[in-house]
């Protein structure tokens, strides 16, 4: 470990807290139809696709009508994708000549988008023409992240209004999001992608000779516009197979640095968010500071990890002061490595610049375990807050038993529905992530596409299904999914998502219609220190009761094997 290192992680996440308040602001005002920056030059624009549309801005929805929207805009989603990637090969914008894509992988591809998971079986410039790039990855890019941050506000409203039938109108939420905040802020970050190197063109690859005088082919294409989305709205899915690691995805220190900020900006800002549509900015920042500590320790441990070298290389004699460098970028080094990794799944990105199957057994346990608790530490975009709330009403409840009084957050009494629908939403993640994990490790089809054996080979199908889970979209490195593969994480991304939007709606829609009941003495405080260690106490509690027997069977058992010279 190193000074420098230590300063990257130190002015990163000085940056994050300078940029919450700002952002928060912003989200609040473009959500709730104040005045704001965009107004004037793009509401023409707004008004005009509300008639178009059909929609009436001024009539809202009730948490039923809210998640049918969701639902029913998901599912066309789902059939443009898929058949624009079944159609490739007639389409045009193709120059490489590309084929279409098969059909369980046009069907993984497509739930995978449309859920904001991003996870890719292929290779994106050997696999999809430019047309597919732009018109089904990017876009979705955009309405998936719109489509998270519309449900946030919609559940922040549930928390915020009394005695209310309604939460807000889906179709409003996501015209204004996408209108407001993703379109002009990627535009100015795909200017500054290409400023910086990232190539921005519709010619599919160009030829060169080597030094050696051999003849290369390099692809290119629309990379800056997607790679703009991709990071802002917690995406992950690159236009490269070897994604932010490829230097026309991220070329130097700078756009790794600004990646990883774009990453973690839009979950920060809607913790102030909150706050503000509350009216006490408080309880957003103590939503931030628990999100904070876990995201704080993450680093450090990752970073301590891969700052010491293999073991298993003392024979060879090697000092082991660079680390493990195995899988690392040399451009970005270990330090800067470590925290992408750890940044890109807390944020249910998926975004990676190292490898992460080549991180030593307990560093590649970080960024498993920072998804199985649901990536609430700071997380998806709109996901990460309302899965954060869920463990803040199960952390309310708790304390509420231990002290003899009714549950209350923020003035609402929690009672038997809430609790049941967020343990719904808490319990299908594990199930999903345990359950396929178990079946791909049994099967024929499970096994033949790990490319290791023991613990790492069942690590690598743990965080695979954890990762659809969890909608993050990261893979070990070693897993080529087949069409069993390709099927069961679509299935896996798909509960992982709605499994949790659904009842997450549902107990907005019921604290919607309760009133606020006046603070007491015996109130919880949830503004203050101890509510924040014990939320993410809850989280941790959670999460090591749960999935602490997979880790001990995949890199807890590993890292003991590797010291005493054992590899797999």
């Amino acid at each position: 470990m190193t000074l420098s290192g230590w300063i990257t992680l130190a002015v990163f996440f000085l940056c994050v807290v300078a940029i919450t308040r700002p952002l928060g602001g912003f989200l609040q005002r473009v959500l709730e139809g104040e005045k704001h920056l965009f107004q004037r030059p793009f509401g023409g624009l707004e008004r005009l696709m509300y008639r178009l549309a059909g929609v009436d801005p001024k009539r809202e929805q009730s948490w039923s009508h809210y998640a049918l929207a969701v639902i029913l805009f998901k599912i066309f989603c789902f059939v443009a994708v898929y058949a624009l990637l079944r159609l490739q090969g007639i389409l045009p914008f193709n120059p490489a000549g590309l084929g279409a894509v098969s059909p369980d992988l046009a069907y993984n591809t497509a739930v995978s988008f449309l859920t904001n998971t991003n996870w890719q079986s292929y290779g994106g410039e050997t696999t999809l023409s430019p047309l597919s790039q732009m018109l089904a990855l990017t876009v979705q890019n955009f309405v998936s992240a719109a489509a998270g941050i519309a449900i946030a506000a919609a559940i922040m409203r549930g928390f915020v209004r009394r005695s209310a039938s309604t939460i807000g109108n889906f179709w409003v939420d996501l015209v204004r999001v996408t209108l407001y905040v993703l379109l002009p802020a990627c535009m100015l970050l795909t200017l500054f992608f290409m400023l910086e190197g990232v190539p921005q063109t519709l010619t599919g690859s160009a030829s060169i000779f080597t030094l050696e005088g051999v003849k290369q082919t390099i692809a290119l294409g629309p990379v800056a516009t997607q790679e703009a989305i991709k990071m802002l709205g917690t995406n992950g899915g690159g236009y490269f197979n070897v994604n932010s690691a490829h230097p026309f995805e991220n070329p130097n220190a700078l756009t790794n640095f600004v990646q990883m900020l774009c990453i973690f900006a839009l979950g920060a800002g809607l913790t102030n968010m909150f706050g503000r549509m509350i009216g006490q900015e408080k309880q957003g920042w103590a939503i931030f500071s628990a999100m904070s500590a876990l995201f704080l320790i993450g680093a450090g441990v990752l970073y301590w990890s891969e700052a010491h070298a293999n073991p298993l290389f003392a024979p060879l004699g090697l000092d082991g002061t660079l680390g493990n460098m195995e899988g690392k970028e040399t451009r970005f080094g270990i330090a800067a490595s470590a925290f992408f990794a750890t940044v890109t799944t807390d944020a249910s990105c998926g975004a990676v610049n190292a490898m992460h199957e080549s991180f030593l057994p307990l560093g590649g346990m970080v960024p498993l375990i920072n998804m199985m608790l649901g990536e609430v530490i700071f997380g998806g975009v709109g996901s990460g807050l309302y899965g954060f709330l869920l463990f803040a009403l199960i952390a309310v409840f708790m304390a509420g038993l231990m002290v003899g009084r009714t549950p209350e957050y923020l003035g609402k009494k929690i009672e038997a529905r809430e609790i049941k629908m967020t343990m719904l939403a808490v319990l299908c993640l594990p199930l999903v992530m345990l359950g396929f994990t178990a079946l791909a490790v049994v099967l024929p089809a499970g096994l033949s596409a790990l490319a290791a054996s023991g613990p790492h080979g069942f690590s690598e199908a743990l965080y695979a299904y954890t990762s659809a889970a969890a909608n993050n979209g990261s893979a070990f490195a070693g897993l080529t999914a087949n069409s069993f593969w390709n099927i069961t994480l679509g299935i896996g991304m798909m509960i992982g998502r709605f499994f949790v939007i659904i009842p997450a709606l549902a107990i907005a829609g019921s604290m919607a219609t309760k009133k606020v009941a006046a603070p007491t003495p015996g109130t919880f405080p949830t503004d203050n220190g101890l509510f924040i260690a014990l939320v993410a106490g809850v989280i941790v509690i959670v999460g090591g009761l749960t999935f602490l027997p997979a880790l001990a069977l995949g890199p807890i058992v590993e890292h003991l094997a590797m010291l005493h010279g054992t590899t797999y």
